[in-house]
């Protein structure tokens, strides 16, 4: 069901959270640090570890967009942080979001789905809303006895007419996982209703994270397990047991099957999940990579294969004498995406011209699969074309210039991802997403002429 993919050993205290974007992990520590990796292959990117806190950090957050990054600690502050929306670089520019919005220790924070609010929790019991300007919404009083623990919003909401509905869940010292209908009508006061009490763990929770489809929640507890629990019913899909002290942190790749775990005894753990032995968890909507699916068959990135989804796709292909040459092989995804000229010949596949084929079915595959079209994140949300001159807007998302510029002027100044009213109609420059696209397109021009000289040659 599970297998463990990396050990992440740089914290020098306990880990208190854990957090993914779709291209960067984030874990906060009591020794008062984040630190941020790149999901490529979870090495710590150089501005690593970011130090604004002077007390442990208890909990960190990105936004919907990956663009920010919100952390809080004992010293009774949130702190905003702004990373360059590349994975290979970050720049930490801390700000003060709000001095003091507690007069208890704050442990808990989260944005919502639309960025334009943010959530938090303190060890009074607690739960707070704001709004992106630091204003409190809504204060829910003794949310959690003896104090909250952690919270988080569910990734989807419903837009229905002013009124927009989120899915916010906190956990706690009573050892209750809560799910709370967050309620936001323009020109009215937010709302909360608590929706569902989960109570399957037998200690104070500590941890808890949505999938990114919001059909299911994981949470970690003192009690030193980590559940996993259908989002609507509230039934127990699975309980893992692999830590030694309390899981103090939780957190699943919005791109990725993954779930990063985090304990006292310091280390970050990060596990695939769903290789196909658990139906409940393998066909989850979540461990489909988001922007980047190949097409017929499989939804799956190559690498994420089985034997099963490369037979189909040779038989597509129209290589169906290798079939049985692959099966009897084992051959998977991650070896697929491996084969070469000489591995070819060692399988057994004696024709030069079938060998030939195959290895041009597999270029091409991974070039559809690395990016011979943009990557979903270069893409404007509004023409789903490449972005030439990217600009942010103050919903937190990314659009080309002149089509918000459009959109704005048209649309009565609302956010075309949320419906939400725009704060301001001020567009911010994102150099870094642009950059990221002229590398990206520099990469891909120079892979298609390697790629077309190899085929001349050939």
């Amino acid at each position: 069901m599970e297998s463990l993919i990396c050990t992440l050993r740089h914290h020098t205290d306990e880990v208190t959270c854990c957090a993914f974007s779709p291209s960067l992990q984030a874990t906060s520590s009591g020794d008062k640090t984040l630190r941020v990796y790149t999901t490529a292959d979870f090495s710590e990117l150089p501005l690593s570890p970011l130090r604004g806190h002077g007390y442990g950090v208890h909990c960190c957050c990105f936004s919907s967009c990956g663009s920010f990054l919100l952390s809080c600690s004992t010293d009774c502050s949130v702190e905003g942080c702004v990373p360059i929306q590349d994975s290979l670089q970050i720049l930490f520019m801390l700000h003060k979001i709000c001095a003091t919005v507690s007069e208890a220790s704050v442990v808990a924070c989260c944005f919502s789905p639309c960025a334009q609010m943010f959530a938090t929790g303190c060890t009074r019991g607690d739960l707070k809303l704001w709004d992106a300007h630091a204003s409190l919404l809504h204060a829910e009083k003794d949310a959690h006895d003896l104090g909250v623990t952690c919270c988080c919003f569910a990734p989807q909401f419903i837009v229905n007419g002013c009124c927009v509905e989120f899915r916010l869940a906190s956990c706690g010292q009573d050892s209750q996982l809560k799910i709370w209908i967050v309620s936001q009508r323009e020109g009215a006061a937010c709302t909360m209703k608590l929706l569902q009490t989960l109570t399957s763990q037998t200690a104070p929770v500590l941890s808890c994270a949505f999938s990114s489809d919001g059909e299911w929640i994981v949470s970690g507890s003192v009690d030193k397990s980590v559940a996993v629990y259908d989002a609507s019913l509230g039934t127990v899909l699975q309980t893992l047991k692999q830590h030694d002290r309390y899981v103090t942190a939780v957190a699943l790749s919005p791109t990725f099957p993954w779930i990063a775990t985090g304990s006292m005894d310091r280390p970050v753990n990060v596990w695939r999940i769903g290789d196909g032995d658990d139906s409940t968890v393998a066909e989850s909507k979540e461990t489909r990579c988001q922007g980047r699916k190949l097409p017929g068959h499989s939804g799956l990135l190559l690498t994420d294969w089985s034997e099963d989804d490369v037979q189909t796709w040779l038989r597509d292909e129209g290589l169906v004498e290798l079939v049985g040459i692959f099966k009897a092989n084992n051959i998977d995804g991650p070896e697929l995406s491996q084969l070469n000229k000489e591995t070819a010949a060692e399988l057994g596949i004696e024709s030069v011209g079938l060998r030939g084929r195959l290895l041009r079915r597999i270029e091409a595959l991974k070039a559809e699969q690395n990016g011979s079209e943009a990557p979903d994140e270069f893409l404007c949300p509004i023409t789903r074309e490449l972005r030439k001159d990217p600009v942010i807007a103050a919903d937190g998302y990314s659009y080309e210039r002149e089509s918000i510029e459009s959109w704005i002027r048209g649309k009565n100044k609302t956010s075309p991802m949320t419906n939400l009213p725009l704060q301001t109609t001020l567009l911010t420059p994102n150099r870094s997403l642009k950059m990221a696209i002229t590398r990206w397109k520099s990469n891909h021009e120079t892979a298609a002429q390697s790629s077309s000289t190899s085929d001349n040659k050939s």
